[in-house]
């Protein structure tokens, strides 16, 4: 168990009032880090770091819109300010306005697309790496999606996002791997979150974990102990990697 101590590490996981960022948060805590909880919703965070600090857990909460430049500066500045030096950087913040084919697509829901699910992250790993190249080392995880991997007749540009956010993964990993910073991405399969209730509600989610070999859609909590592993030094040779987390069901197939 020793390798997955966080114990004292400072962690940012942006999206964490609810879903699958609240879990991966709650789920540092008990492996020993302090925790920022941080998303648009005020009151959330609120309450997710109250939690946490009531199981005996070290957690602040932190407004932060990830689409907002200065919003994502001060969060980096008062995450240093409260707990120090940020160890590990969670972006799982992310936007799907948009459901229909691509040909439908409005320009403002694309622009906050990109916005939130692109150049927020960019903004939070330029703004957290100094930190991390002083403290010797760090971690930085994004969200992908399986879907990602495949084409999508509904959700086309999120999963547009999503294939480059694999690629973020990557470039930054060759970038700052001789700083000792590792960069990794998680790509979950179809979890049961608010977010993507659209996807896994009614018979299109008994369908989808029917076909998947673990017979079941994910809960958050599958998704988070990857999130772990990824922060500390069991996963300290893993850098540039897109880990699927989907009970199997990209392997899956009628052949």
């Amino acid at each position: 168990m020793f390798l997955f101590d966080l114990s004292g590490k400072v962690v940012i996981v942006t999206g964490s009032s609810r879903g699958i960022g609240r879990s991966i948060a709650r789920m540092l805590s008990e492996a020993g880090a302090r925790v920022v909880i941080t998303s648009r919703d005020s009151d959330a965070c609120n309450k997710v770091a109250k939690e946490i600090n009531s199981d005996g857990g070290k957690a602040i909460a932190f407004s932060c819109n990830v689409s907002d430049k200065m919003q994502v500066k001060n969060l980096i500045k008062e995450c240093h300010s409260q707990l120090g030096p940020i160890d590990s950087l969670i972006c799982n913040a992310a936007s799907n306005p948009a459901y229909g084919p691509m040909a439908n697509l409005e320009d403002s829901a694309f622009e906050k697309i990109v916005s939130t699910n692109l150049q927020g992250p960019m903004w939070l790993i330029n703004f957290a790496v100094p930190d991390m190249i002083k403290n010797g080392g760090g971690s930085i995880i994004l969200l992908s999606s399986i879907v990602s991997f495949a084409g999508s007749k509904n959700i086309g540009a999120y999963a547009i996002s999503k294939a480059a956010i694999n690629q973020m993964t990557r470039n930054y990993a060759l970038e700052l791997g001789n700083s000792n910073i590792r960069v990794n991405s998680i790509a979950p399969g179809l979890v049961k979150t608010h977010f993507a209730k659209a996807l896994w509600e009614g018979e299109a989610g008994e369908k989808f974990a029917k076909e998947t070999p673990l017979q079941r859609l994910a809960d958050p909590e599958d998704i988070a102990g990857t999130a772990v592993f990824l922060s500390s030094d069991a996963a300290k040779y893993i850098t540039g990697q897109t880990i699927v987390v989907d009970g199997g069901a990209t392997i899956a197939s009628d052949f």
